[in-house]
């Protein structure tokens, strides 16, 4: 299925390409999530007239995104959890933990913005955590896990 995508998509393209996609990958994400629309000539026409208002604000969200980068850049933010005495955690500390222990630290950051490929975090100590806040811009923050011994 051809689209025309109205934003930089990872591994896929950026801004005004027309691509070949799957067209599950298009009818579950792209369209509804207004990222791509159906290659018609009528679209094609109405999107080259739209073009310049996209890179707008496509040129918006990127700068946005470097300054919550910036606000980012060497953030520590520390999380206490129950843990027993050779430091593994009682459970786990995912995406939403880390979510609220960075907003409690004054920054926005939204859950499906951290990236966490190893899964949740299991022990104590410090764990870099990358943040994927647009298409262009990563960020790091370290998360430190306090272990608070269980009785």
């Amino acid at each position: 299925m051809q689209v025309i995508l109205l934003e930089k998509i990872d591994n896929v393209g950026s801004l005004g390409d027309l691509v070949d996609v799957k067209s599950g990958f298009a009818r579950n994400y792209l369209l509804p999530q207004g990222k791509a629309e159906m290659a018609t000539k009528d679209n094609v026409e109405a999107f080259a007239q739209r073009r310049a208002e996209l890179e707008q604000q496509q040129a918006q969200a990127l700068s946005a995104a470097q300054q919550r980068a910036a606000q980012l850049e060497g953030v520590s933010v520390t999380i206490t959890s129950r843990s027993g005495t050779e430091g593994k955690l009682f459970g786990s500390v995912g995406t939403e933990e880390i979510r609220q222990a960075i907003e409690d630290a004054g920054i926005s950051v939204e859950k499906k913005e951290i990236r966490m490929p190893d899964g949740p975090l299991r022990t104590v100590g410090e764990h870099p955590i990358s943040l994927h806040l647009h298409a262009d811009v990563d960020s790091e923050v370290t998360v430190n896990i306090v272990g608070e011994e269980a009785d």
